[in-house]
């Protein structure tokens, strides 16, 4: 676990409320959505997959860091990932592991008597075939 300050990093999102049952099937929609923006928009590659939750219910942004300008269509949109302080650690391996490192990032955050401010998001890693070779950073918002 880490504690660290990071700056806003620009992102081509589509918002939306879910529930916590259906966001897989829903992060995967939007996910395509804002790819084929990207692509229509002469991106095609080098820009990570990134998720950020708002808050619990959960209202999230799916999306991709943007490295560069790209004109944005449709329901994509330009936002940000929040600046500040972030309690942080990057998850190893499959994508199923996520809640167990965003628990280890709670717990940590607790017994350290850190406060969260309610933001957090993952910045995913280039895609691999082998799920053991996944990486996702997963960051915390502290207040």
């Amino acid at each position: 676990m880490t504690v660290t300050d990071v700056a806003a990093r620009p992102t081509a999102v589509v918002t939306a409320t879910t529930t916590w049952r259906q966001f897989p099937a829903l992060w995967k929609e939007l996910s395509n959505e804002v790819w084929a923006c990207l692509r229509a928009g002469g991106v095609d590659r080098g820009c990570p997959n990134v998720m950020l939750y708002r808050d619990d219910v959960p209202h999230v942004e799916v999306g991709v860091e943007l490295r560069q300008p790209c004109p944005l269509t449709g329901r994509v949109v330009a936002s940000a990932l929040p600046a500040g302080q972030v309690a942080m650690t990057v998850h190893r391996g499959p994508y199923a592991g996520l809640a167990s490192a965003h628990r280890a990032v709670l717990d940590w955050c607790a017994a350290h008597g850190w406060r969260l401010a309610g933001p957090r998001w993952e910045i995913y890693g280039p895609h691999r075939v082998d799920p053991a070779e996944l990486t996702t950073e997963i960051y915390y918002l502290l207040s």
